[in-house]
Order: C-alpha cells, then structure tokens, then sequence
C-alpha cells in the first residue's frame, strides 16, 4: 500500500462538504485544530447536558437544565431601549418567562405563537424569587419532540462556532465513517468489551448519560487505545529499523571497568550491576544500541554511564559524555576523574569556552586517539570536532537534547551506540510515550552510604526559629542551601526576593558566610559563587532556580525550601537530592505560607512520606496532567487528542507490548492484521511509521 487507502478518502476531504459548514465556518474550526471530517471524529463531548422531558420546572433544583412542554402566554415586548423581552408560558404545574434580549418581537411572534404549545430546553434560574430561561437553548413543536437527545454533548468550542454548528458537521462526519478491517488483537478487544471501529465513534458520539463520558466507558477506551496503539506502532517501527542498521560490535574485557570497580569503597547495587550487564550486551552486539537509563536521583547512574564509557575504550574505541550546561559537564569532568585515573584513560573536557590555541590541541589530540573519552556540552556538535573512532555517546538529561541532536551526534561516530540519562524519574505511561523506541535500563535501588533525607514542614511564621537553628548547625560546620520561591510576576521580583533573603541571613550570620547565586549573574561569578560554596568559604548558598543548584556538595546537609507550595512535585524532589550526597545526616525544610490549598497541602505531605522518585513522579501525573510535567513543547512528548495519558495510563503498556509483538510476528505489516494495521497507520496520520514502513 503506497499512498493513503481508498476508504479513508471521505475522511480527509475538505470540511465545505459537510452539512452547514461554509468557507468561514471552516475557517472557525481550524481554530480547534480541525481541517477536516477525521478532526471531527476525534473531537469528542466533554460533557453533557441532561434534555429528559419533565413534567415541571419543579421537578429540578435550579440553576439547571430541564426540558418542559409549555403552552405559550402574553408576550411582554420591553418598555425602553436594553430592557429585555418577556414571554409568559406555563407547564404542567408552575408559570415562568422566558426572557430575550435584543430579540425581534416579529421573529419571537412566529417563534412562540400565544395559545400553542412547545417543547422548551434550557437552563432554568431564579431571579428575585421568579423562575425564568434566558435564551433556551431548543424551541420544539411537540411533534417533534423525538429529534431532541435525552442526553445532547456538548462539545470544546472555539470563538465563533456554537454547539448547534459542531454537533451537526459531527453528524456529517460521522455518516462518512466507512467499516474498517479490525487492527485491534481480538483476544484483547474480546477480554475488554471493546466495539468495532465505527460503533465506538456512534457510541462516543452519542453519549446516554454521564457514564458514557468517562475515561473508562467501552467506547472511549477502544478509540483511545487506537491512538496509543498507532502511536507504540509508530516507535516500535523506529526500534526495529534502528535495530536493523548495522552498528559497530564493541566487545569490552571488562579490565578497565574492573579497576574501577575494584576501587569503589562498596559494591554496586543490584540494579546498577544489572544495567552495566544490559548496556555491555547492547555494545557487543551488531545493532545500534538506543538505550534510556532512567534513575532516581542519586541512584548512581555515573558509575553506570563510566562503566559503559570504559567498554568503549576497552572495545578500541571512543567516548563521549554530553551534558545540558556547563556547570554539569565540569561537575561530570570532577567525578569521572578519579575512576579514569584508576582505569588510566585520558579524559578531557571541550565546552563553548575554550578558545583559540587550548582548543585547537584538544581537537588535534582527539582526532589522533589521545583522549580516550570527552565530556562536553553542545559543544561537541560543532563541525570541527572530529573523533578517531567514536563508539559510544552518552547524553544526560534528555528534556534537553532532541531527536534531531541525537541524529546529529550519530553521524559524528560511525554508527554511534546511544546511551541517554534522565534523572527525571518519568511515570511508565509517559516514559513510553516519550521513550518507546528505546530500551530501557531502570536504577530503582539507592547505593549503601547514601543517607536518607529526613523531611519535615513548617509555617513561614516560624522563620526567625529557623534562621536560628540554621546559626547553631553552621557554628556545627555544616552547609546548607536557601532556596527561594519562584516568583511568577517576573523574573526581577524573584530577584529582589533572593537579594533580600541574602541580606537578611547576611546579617544574621555574619559577613562572608553566605553566598548568593541567581539567573542574571554573569557565568562568572556564578562559577565564583559555586566554587566558593564547594570550597566551604561560605557555609550558606541563597539560590533562585533548581538548575543552578545542580551541583555536587557532599558536605551540604540542609536543604531549605522557601515557600515551597509555589514548586511543582518533581522540582521538589530534584531540590531535595541535593543533599544527602555525603555521609552526614541530611534535612529538607519545606517552608509555606499557611493556609495551604488542598493540592499545594497533598504535595507537601507527599514530599514528607516518601523519597521513591518514581512514586512521587505519578503523584504529580495525577496531580497536574501530562502536559504540565514534562512542559510539553519542548518534551516531544506527543499530543493525544482521544488517549487521556493520566487517567487510561495502564492502555499505554498494553499498547508498547502488543506493537512490539505484532512487528514479531509480521515484520512488514503484511498479513491480515498488519493490513488494518496500517489503515489505522494513515488514519492517525503517523507519516513517519509509513515512510518507515516504505523504506522498510
């Protein structure tokens, strides 16, 4: 199948065909992201409105909708200008007005004949002890009561575009739906009670109550797990052809990642151990190696990037180790030292600062083998830099680095292993989203030495007894982090409120015991600041974001969060691993200002139960949606219109597992089910899986 199946042709002509959608009506509905009858389909109601006729208004407790038969009264056209214009009608049991404003009284004459009876739907209120509908919504002769749902959805709206409008352009796309084979496994569809295709658009669409509306109903599960089946097809697809490409087999001894693993001063966890055997098997192999190792922080996922590094060098090869910022590719450049110098491997570091002749020998030196592995930033990208026999390239924090970048970095080695690391920890649902191409390696275990951190809350009112416990603990000699709120007026706001915390403590503790780092300092003295704190020169460090303070003090054991309901969950939690890093005791204050919202108070008292990342990761998914978490614009994360990634987040494994397998069994997408596969393929307009598929 080259170009888009026959069947789907209805579904991706123009708008302009559809019953009552004209040029500037279709110009409206782009507005809402639809161009064309497909768009519609998958626009589903998010609510409804209850249209069950009633005997009475009295039989519902306004403000509300209800659905009454009337005979229609006097009109009341308004005395003066603005005034609104009344009509009296009665139900079974109680008279009411129906009220209009800037309404012609010719139109409401012919509308509401006085003596007739109607069908009237609206929403029904009280104003000064009268019961009134302002504008109802439908106006029915009784015979034709049956055209009115008993429940009507109502769907996402756009300026310009009423209810009216969509549900009857939904009607026209929902007539064009043709019958498609069923790419859905039928154990699977069979053991949930999904509908067919079609029948789960009719369903979705025509919603009989509530029930129908949510998440999991039938209907709604079957279209969403399309989506993401579409979607997991898509990356699975990537995987296989990725796979398919030769990459280059490097086969380490493991005499270098033994030194250095002969010099910790304990062993590594079991989940550390178990991804330095996954990632050395990937290396070893003739497929391109695409892995994700995931870990909390402080699970100790260097030793693992080293380890995988060193199999580079003891394959004959290179590495590379890429980090988002400069602070942490020379934060990464210090903690690599001591395992190269054990392992006896040249390390150098190459970021947007060297200059001139310094560079120059780096590249030279580079390009002629000398360094083993280099550290860097996006540095590395630039076109100059050329290495001997590059092998391996590790990436840390992947929100940073795109597909595009990982592409790039490919092309600089030949057939590049790729190995990213995300500190993030990522519920599964979105991990898979963002990650289903790649393998991954999980670190859920904490290596032994690293000390818990105990957290504990306490009002803003209380700040004078902590600057006071803070006194004592620094004369103690111990290091602490202030951290102040993310202010979200501006960025000069935020400023002022850190400039005046460091003037405050400044003088509570004394001159030249605190430090003060922000956005807007010159890199420089961001660097002078940093090392200072490092050094232990001053004691505390004022900061505004968590970015600066993405450095390694291991003699830092307090960690004060100011205003922390104003910081997200995962924020929290990358602030908090901060400390405990060396071999003291380690605390987390979180200060708030009382009284907390019910979210702000779940996060805190979140923040104070566990320190499983992972755990706290899906809290926030539940707390805040996909979007907000991982801010996604710059994630790559996909946008679903009929998946709810939060609620339906079990569909998504279901989704991996079952792409995954049909691709086993039917590499090509050939056989019956691999046909309908890639109808559904074009149907969610995945090009990238079907020139995938094309290029095969």
């Amino acid at each position: 199948m080259t170009g888009r199946p026959e069947a789907l042709f209805p579904l991706f002509a123009t708008l302009e065909g559809l019953e009552g959608v004209g040029p500037k009506t279709a110009q409206l509905l782009a507005g809402l992201d639809i161009e064309k009858p497909r768009d519609l389909l998958f626009l589903l109601p998010h609510s409804g409105i209850d249209r069950r006729l009633r005997q009475s208004i009295r039989d519902v407790t306004p403000p509300t909708a209800v659905t009454v038969e009337v005979e229609i009264g006097n009109h009341l056209p308004p005395r003066q200008r603005g005034r609104p214009y009344r009509v009296l009608v009665r139900d079974a049991r109680q008279e009411f007005q129906l009220v209009f404003f800037h309404a012609r009284g010719d139109y409401l004459q012919k509308l509401l004949p006085t003596g007739q009876r109607r069908l009237i739907s609206g929403k029904v209120e009280l104003f000064d002890g009268v019961a009134q509908i302002v504008h109802p919504d439908h106006v029915l002769r009784p015979e034709e009561a049956a055209t009115l749902p008993a429940f009507e959805p109502v769907y996402p709206l756009t300026a310009g575009v009423t209810q009216r409008q969509v549900q009857k352009a939904v009607a026209g796309a929902l007539d064009r739906r043709p019958d498609l084979p069923e790419w859905i496994d039928p154990t699977l569809k069979a053991q949930r009670g999904w509908p067919d295709w079609a029948a789960a658009l009719a369903a979705a669409h025509a919603p009989s109550g509530m029930a129908d509306l949510s998440p999991s109903a039938p209907a709604r599960e079957r279209l969403a797990y399309d989506e993401l089946f579409a979607h997991q097809l898509t990356l699975a697809l990537a995987r296989a052809r990725a796979r398919r490409k030769p990459g280059v087999a490097t086969a380490g001894d493991g005499r270098l990642v033994g030194k250095v693993l002969a010099g910790l001063p304990y062993a590594p966890t079991g989940a550390q151990a178990r991804a330095i055997a996954q990632i050395a098997a990937d290396m070893a192999a003739n497929a391109r190696m695409n892995r994700l190792l995931q870990g909390d922080v402080g699970s100790g996922k260097t030793l693992v990037a080293m380890a995988a590094l060193l199999t580079a060098v003891e394959g004959g090869g290179q590495g590379v180790l890429m980090a988002p910022t400069e602070i942490l590719a020379r934060q990464h450049a210090e903690g690599i030292a001591p395992m190269a110098a054990a392992a006896g491997v040249r390390v150098a570091l190459l970021t947007g600062r060297d200059k001139g002749r310094e560079r120059s020998k780096r590249l030279s030196d580079l390009a002629a083998g000398f360094i083993d592995i280099l550290i860097g930033t996006h540095a590395v990208f630039q076109r100059d830099v050329e290495f001997r026999d590059l092998r391996l390239a590790v990436i840390d924090e992947q929100h940073r680095f795109g597909v595009a970048q990982r592409m790039a970095l490919g092309e600089k080695g030949h057939r590049v292993d790729v190995l990213v690391m995300t500190a993030t920890p990522i519920p599964r649902s979105l991990a898979l989203a963002q990650y289903g191409d790649m393998d991954v390696s999980l670190l859920d275990e904490k290596p032994p030495g690293r000390q818990p951190v105990v957290t504990s809350l306490a009002a803003t009112e209380r700040m004078e007894e902590v600057v006071a416990r803070l006194k004592a603990q620094v004369a103690e000699g111990r290091q602490a982090y202030w951290v102040c709120p993310l202010v979200e007026e501006s960025e000069t706001v935020t400023l002022t409120a850190a400039q005046s915390r460091f003037e405050a403590l400044r003088a509570a503790l004394g001159e030249g015991v605190v430090g003060l780092v922000h956005g807007q300092l010159p890199p420089a003295d961001k660097d002078v600041a940093m090392a200072d704190f490092v050094a232990g020169r001053t004691r505390v460090l004022v900061a505004t974001t968590v970015i600066e303070v993405g450095v390694n003090v291991p003699n830092a054991t307090i960690m004060i969060i100011e205003r922390a309901e104003s910081f997200g969950l995962a924020q929290l939690h990358q602030l908090r691993g901060r400390v405990g890093r060396g071999t003291g005791a380690s605390t987390c204050l979180l200060l708030y200002d009382a009284p907390l919202g019910d979210a702000a108070a779940r996060r805190l008292k979140l923040m104070r139960e566990t320190d499983d990342g992972f755990r706290i990761a899906e809290e926030d998914l539940a707390l805040r949606g996909a979007g907000d978490m991982i801010g996604t614009a710059q994630s790559g994360l996909p946008r679903f219109r009929l998946a709810d990634l939060e609620r339906q987040a079990g569909l998504m494994e279901v989704a991996q597992s079952d792409a995954r397998k049909l691709l086993v069994d039917d590499p090509s997408l050939a056989g019956t089910r691999g046909q309908a596969a890639r109808v559904l393929l074009w149907l969610m307009e995945q090009d990238r899986a079907i020139r995938l598929l094309q290029v095969g």
